[in-house]
């Protein structure tokens, strides 16, 4: 990339979420250096650069993972011809088997590194495993505490099982992909058709009272949204309930009408911090 022949300052690391505590090394640099893994991402690839403004040149952990400290440390150097300055966390690692600290980097760099403290929250510290926990219990307030903005994610729509608009509710369906899903269960969420965000109502999880099958699939509340194959974002405002089997489709469509009144109530009384 020939912008990087201008890059001064640059932070390293995975940036999976680009929560509060990543935000603290990017607001010191002219551009990221993301450590690509292999999935289970709170923002996957590219999608990183869509909270950013700084340019993102991504290496992927596979490339590098063999690397001594020395070698990565040479790599950097050979990439960015301009660098004068690194930024990194407290708890950066890397070169083969983490042998590379912060400290270490220091000690190879001879320029500047800079390493940010630990961030934390009432008390608790901004990690992304930390964020990917409360995820997978549901409790989406403290996600998006520790984000700084809604959990956000998105999908390609797929065909349904034909259900929702016949029997239920009518719902966009979507296969999501490399994303850390939360908890399965229903969310109050704002979904995005094109460039309009719509109040919505989202659920995730096993259809255990129809066909048992994985679903992700949202409803626009109060009006009704044509939508092709096309991308679709959920971003998530709360948590409504768990996954729950029905005996039968009235109990399901009775329960579904009690999550559309909760949401809309909820809706109300959110900001959304989305992307853009």
């Amino acid at each position: 990339m020939k912008l990087n022949n201008t890059i001064k300052s640059i932070a390293i690391g995975s940036f999976d979420g680009i929560h509060l505590a990543h935000q603290k090394l990017i607001e010191k640099v002219d551009a990221l250096v993301i450590i690509e893994r292999n999935g289970g991402y709170l923002t996957p690839g590219y999608k990183r650069s869509l909270y950013t403004s700084k340019a993102c040149h991504f290496y992927h952990l596979d490339k590098l993972k063999d690397l001594s400290p020395e070698d990565f440390v040479a790599k950097l150097n050979l990439d960015f011809p301009k660098l004068e300055r690194v930024v990194v966390g407290y708890d950066f690692h890397f070169g083969k088997e983490k042998a590379g600290n912060a400290q270490v980097l220091e000690a190879l760099f001879h320029k500047a590194v800079e390493i940010i403290d630990e961030v934390t929250i009432k008390g608790i510290s901004i990690h992304s495993r930390t964020i990917k926990s409360y995820l997978r219990e549901g409790n989406i307030a403290m996600v998006n505490t520790l984000l700084g903005r809604t959990y956000s994610i998105d999908g390609t729509v797929v065909q349904g099982q034909g259900l929702g608009k016949k029997e239920l509710v009518p719902t966009i369906n979507l296969k999501v992909e490399a994303y850390q899903l939360p908890k399965e269960g229903v969310y109050v969420t704002a979904t995005r058709i094109g460039d309009t965000w719509y109040d919505s109502v989202s659920f995730l999880g096993h259809r255990v009272t129809t066909d048992g099958s994985f679903a992700v699939e949202t409803h626009i509340l109060d009006q009704e949204v044509e939508v092709s194959r096309e991308t679709v974002w959920i971003t998530f405002k709360g948590f409504v309930r768990d996954n729950m089997k029905f005996s039968d489709l009235e109990g399901l469509r009775k329960q579904i009408a009690m999550d559309i009144a909760y949401a809309k109530s909820y809706a109300n009384n959110v900001n959304v911090h989305t992307v853009s």
